[in-house]
């Protein structure tokens, strides 16, 4: 329903477009000079209407210009999600004109997914978080804190706990760990601590690493391109003072951003193993399998953020039964490109799930070499 009354309203913005803009008396595009038959330019499409606009005309055709995108974005995105592989088979057949092109669409689509994908998985602190109320504490985090207690030991109002404490924080042979409990009990050992820290109370421990705990090694072997990867790690290991902590985050943040181009570069690879599988339908090209990828992928992406959402939702309500349906939508997705393959290939349903599933196993191994590839190339950044 929704879908109907935007393309209603994007159909009345544009006869209200259209009936207030003049026709000119002249009949020569103004854009590529051909001689108009209509009101409509038969080479190049444009409307041959008078060149100057008031105020009205100019906000009245940015307004059409939008629910114009937007007509065509949400007639597109119905038939996309409730009709598998109904969409690529109309455009490749070349039903175009009322159907969003893909490469638009597509842009479009992916730039909103990873605009909410990132917003909603942001690093809250960069913890390293070992279970729900425990965590380690960064060389920092372990910094600041000892900065605190050496301005109480100066003030004369530090005893021996809090020294004690002082020396496991600034002794990098301790692993320091807070676990956060309302009701923590008394600690019964030289290395266990109640603090108050950030409004909260904690029990701070502390243990002693064994040789070369804790310390991140890359050993490689000693080729070119392994003695590079060293000396890349060194530096950034330098660069973030060896604080574990910020180089995970940093890794991690890094390795996400890169991920839209992962899926980007996977595309003509897509495209490509459809080309193999189907190698004997010689009426399909390159090209058509191409647009069945564009537009399977937009679709994967709104799967994923309805999936996301449901996931939040869940972590805030706590109901069952979300989860239930969220691994249901997650799984609906193999299903729905098993349908696609079926409609727009109009093959058998044996042929097509011994092709689906083949095409399965080929890209998870093409997503896994492209993962270590960019991995690589992540390496090289640091």
């Amino acid at each position: 329903m929704a879908f109907d009354k935007v393309e209603y309203l994007w159909l009345f913005l544009r006869k209200i477009y259209v009936s207030h803009q003049p026709e000119r008396k002249e009949k020569n595009c103004l854009n590529c000079g051909t001689i108009v038959t209509g009101r409509y330019c038969q080479h190049c499409g444009q409307e041959n209407i008078v060149p100057k606009q008031t105020v009205w005309g100019l906000v009245t055709h940015f307004v059409y210009d939008i629910f114009h995108f937007d007509g065509k974005f949400f007639h597109t995105l119905k038939h996309l999600v409730f009709r598998p592989g109904f969409i690529p088979k109309e455009y490749v057949a070349g039903k175009r004109m009322s159907y969003l092109d893909p490469i638009r669409m597509y842009l479009f689509t992916s730039a909103v997914f990873f605009l909410i994908f990132f917003s909603m998985n942001k690093s809250d602190d960069g913890m390293v978080n070992f279970t729900g109320d425990r965590r380690l504490m960064s060389k920092m985090e372990r910094l600041e804190y000892a900065s605190i207690l050496h301005q109480q030991q100066k003030a004369g109002k530090a005893d021996t706990l809090a020294l004690r404490q002082l020396n496991y924080l600034l002794d990098t042979t301790y692993r320091v760990v807070l676990v956060q409990d309302d009701t923590l009990p008394k600690p019964d050992n030289d290395s266990t601590f109640l603090i108050h820290l950030d409004d909260q109370n904690y029990l701070l421990s502390a243990y002693r690493l064994k040789k070369g705990q804790g310390d991140i090694q890359v050993n490689v072997g000693n080729s070119w391109l392994e003695t590079r990867i060293r000396e890349k790690w060194k530096a950034y290991k330098q660069r973030f003072a060896d604080d574990e902590k910020a180089m995970l985050t940093d890794m991690i943040g890094s390795f996400l951003h890169k991920f839209p181009y992962i899926l980007f570069v996977s595309l003509p690879f897509f495209a490509l193993i459809l080309k193999l599988l189907y190698i004997r339908r010689k009426h399909f090209f390159y090209s058509d399998h191409a647009v069945f990828t564009l537009y399977h992928y937009i679709f994967t992406f709104i799967l994923l953020l309805c999936f996301f959402f449901l996931i939040k939702i869940n972590e805030w309500l706590q109901w069952g039964v979300l989860t239930f349906f969220s691994v249901a939508l997650f799984l609906s997705g193999g299903v729905y490109l098993y349908i696609a393959m079926k409609r727009f290939y109009a093959q058998g349903w044996a042929k097509t799930l011994g092709k689906f599933l083949l095409l399965n196993i080929i890209a998870f191994f093409l997503i896994i070499f492209l993962m270590l590839a960019f991995i690589l190339f992540s390496v090289f950044q640091l």
